[in-house]
């Protein structure tokens, strides 16, 4: 019988790979037998990898900075050739978080947010969907959105703008590629106990009010998001177009 779920051989090409969520799903992939190419602005993307390739994982780093289309375009193309020329799927991870007074925040910290929370996405969306449509075998492109593409936050408009705006391309990118067979969809991780959120699991009020809500009643872990990285990577979700998927300890029905 066939295992819808199997991912091995596939060619998978992940940003934000050297921690948190992103590390957490590169380990899936390539515990589930994928090749991956980690692109990471952090110098340790580099000995992580080497690590996975001691191991017996096919992991190939790429450090460079996604923040400049030069940049992106070379860091995607060198991802491409670390995989033998081709990708299967894409997984944008990458992100950054900036917290200020909505009436204070600065356009600069607004810009970067959305430069690499959205803009980075979009234009590795668009470079992955064209060489799958060149292959003509379909793929598989899988966004991270967040709690924040459904509502609006605290002292975060950037995040919650870009957010709500990576749900938003991961639908309108869904109406023109499904008919090559790719696959866009997104996953919205609830509160995850990351290093990006460590203001607010410190907070001890904003702490309490975020697990009172939880009915899973804990923070999230990258463990959480496995599961579903691979579904979505997989021939299990061929029929799955435009959805974004909660993975929210059931925050967003409480």
């Amino acid at each position: 019988m066939e295992n819808l779920f199997d991912i091995r051989g596939k060619k998978i090409v992940l940003t934000g790979g050297s921690g948190g969520l992103g590390g957490g799903i590169a380990e899936a992939l390539l515990g589930s037998g994928a090749e991956v190419a980690i692109i990471d602005v952090s110098p340790k993307v580099t000995e992580i990898c080497e690590k996975y390739r001691q191991s017996g994982y096919a992991a190939y780093a790429v450090r460079g900075d996604l923040g400049t289309e030069e940049g992106l375009e070379k860091c995607f193309r060198e991802a491409l050739s670390d995989l033998g020329g081709e990708i299967d799927a894409l997984f944008n991870v990458a992100g950054i978080q900036r917290r200020h007074k909505s009436e204070e925040f600065p356009k600069a910290d607004w810009d970067a947010v959305l430069n690499v929370n959205l803009t980075v996405p979009f234009l590795l969306c668009q470079h992955a969907a064209r060489e799958m449509i060149r292959r003509g075998k379909g793929g598989k492109i899988i966004n991270i959105a967040s709690m924040l593409s459904f509502f609006g936050g605290y002292t975060v408009p950037a995040y919650a703008a870009s957010k709500g705006g990576v749900a938003q391309i991961t639908k309108a990118f869904c109406n023109e590629w499904a008919k090559y067979g790719i696959n866009v969809n997104a996953i919205a991780p609830g509160y995850m106990d990351t290093q990006m959120n460590v203001n607010l699991i410190n907070d001890e009020k904003r702490n309490t009010e975020i697990l009172a809500r939880i009915p899973a009643g804990r923070w999230g872990t990258p463990d959480d998001v496995k599961g579903v990285a691979i579904f979505l990577a997989s021939k299990a979700s061929d029929y799955l177009n435009g959805a974004v998927i909660p993975v929210d300890g059931g925050y967003l029905v409480r």
